[in-house]
């Protein structure tokens, strides 16, 4: 009996080793390799090595890593190919109406195992953001009707991720455990004044410039509004509410500028830069022990969360421009990534707590199979304690190469060409053209700058 149990728990582990990456390698120590190679000069070496994971269970995961490594690398063709990737991953997901046998398997497993066994459907924010940068991929691609379409799917996605939780919310919010309440309210003071996961600022200012730019300035408007109920305190989207209101004629321009300013309109022979920022790393989730009771014994869990972060440093500037431009934030990527797990934190927690209950009757059908057979209960109950110490993994998947924050700045200017600096970056060379319009994606990696243009 005893021989026979601790080959199918080794056979189990071996087995789910190959088929499911995270369940007993935490995600981030996966990953970090290849976050510190976006700071180096080759930051997509190796980059065959994850991509090659995209078959597996967390093979959406894998495909956005891969696809966001070579968009900062500057690839954009291969980027959006793997995107394109782990966007027919989420539309296999929505297209299941029923429970097929692949994830029956992921189901078993994950009750014996842990939350790693069951195939990654990303929190909303991460699919928003990744037809967001699908988008960025065809901008700079130069094809803008495509990159319209991507942004117009992200604010689909905005209202329908919103609908979804609202429904979930009703099933678990009856859970309740003293350690799941302490980390509710740790996580909400972590994410600061952003409350939601699925409302992103960022996403609605990308869909809101590239209707600008396609001459569409009544979409544009209802986007940077959306954008500015958000994060209402972002200048640079209060100037842009003035001018597209005055632009408009709208009976609005009155109110907006007794609070903002008048609107602020190019001059002859001036074109505009608008500066898109993103910072650092989304943080990296930790894990908790969570106890719990079952008839008397105390069982512990194993759960994601976020530490504290360190405040990012001060505004960038953008020096090259005659006067210093500072960039203000547009959303805090950190925020979503925070309010995701909260919002999913019942219902994990639902999940461990069957899980554990599983784990203890399979202990005890353990022990009272070895008590007939050759009275082995120390060494079963041995083996199974091992097993459940090496399984019990929190899951700490995430999409980890998303920046940590993203500002944004905007400012006519006279044509020509402008020797830039961003922060500490070194110098690049920009031009800007009468009437047209100057992108610049600056992508901060760690102790690395690299800068997008595109003429518009």
């Amino acid at each position: 009996m005893l021989k026979t149990l601790g080959l199918s728990l080794l056979l189990m582990v071996g087995l789910t080793g190959c088929a499911y990456n995270s369940v007993f390698v935490n995600y981030p120590s996966q990953i970090a390799p290849y976050k510190q190679q976006l700071a180096s000069h080759s930051p997509t070496a190796n980059i065959t090595a994850l991509a090659d994971n995209i078959s597996g269970n967390d093979g959406l995961l894998y495909a956005q890593e891969t696809g966001r490594i070579m968009q900062v690398a500057g690839d954009f063709e291969r980027s959006k190919t793997y995107y394109q990737q782990a966007i027919a991953a989420y539309q296999a997901f929505d297209d299941k109406a029923t429970i097929s046998a692949s994830k029956l398997g992921a189901g078993a497993s994950s009750i014996l195992l842990n939350d790693n066994a069951i195939p990654y459907r990303g929190p909303g924010y991460e699919r928003i953001m990744l037809h967001q940068y699908q988008a960025l991929n065809y901008l700079f691609s130069g094809d803008a009707q495509g990159a319209l379409v991507e942004v117009r799917r992200s604010n689909e996605l905005q209202s329908m991720e919103q609908a979804r939780y609202q429904q979930s919310q009703e099933s678990v919010q009856a859970m309740a455990n003293g350690t799941i309440d302490a980390q509710m309210a740790q996580l909400g003071q972590a994410a600061g004044s952003v409350t939601s996961s699925f409302l992103n600022a960022y996403s609605y200012y990308i869909t809101g410039l590239l209707h600008e730019l396609a001459n569409e300035p009544n979409d544009a408007f209802i986007d940077y509004r959306k954008a500015a109920q958000i994060t209402p305190d972002n200048r640079y989207l209060q100037q842009d509410l003035v001018r597209l209101a005055k632009q408009l004629a709208m009976p609005q321009y009155d109110e907006f500028a007794k609070r903002w300013g008048d609107a602020v309109l190019p001059t002859a022979g001036q074109g505009q830069v608008v500066f898109i920022v993103e910072r650092s790393f989304v943080p990296e989730k930790q894990s908790i022990t969570v106890p719990f009771s079952i008839n008397g014994n105390w069982q512990t869990a194993s759960l994601a969360t976020y530490q504290r972060q360190i405040p990012l440093a001060e505004q960038s500037q953008i020096w090259g421009l005659g006067q210093t431009l500072t960039a203000d934030s547009i959303a805090n990527i950190d925020a979503l990534a925070i309010n995701a797990l909260k919002e999913d934190l019942p219902a994990a927690l639902f999940r461990q707590a069957a899980r554990i209950y599983a784990k203890y009757e399979l202990n005890k059908s353990v022990q009272s199979n070895s008590r007939r057979a050759n009275n082995q209960v120390d060494a079963a109950a041995m083996v199974m304690q091992i097993f459940n110490v090496i399984s019990e993994q929190a899951d700490r998947r995430s999409w980890l190469t998303l920046p940590r924050q993203a500002q944004i700045a905007r400012q006519f200017i006279d044509a020509g060409d402008y020797d830039i600096r961003l922060n500490s970056s070194q110098n690049v060379t920009i031009e800007v053209k009468p009437n047209r319009t100057t992108l610049i994606w600056a992508i901060e990696t760690g102790n690395r700058t690299r800068f997008y243009s595109i003429i518009i």
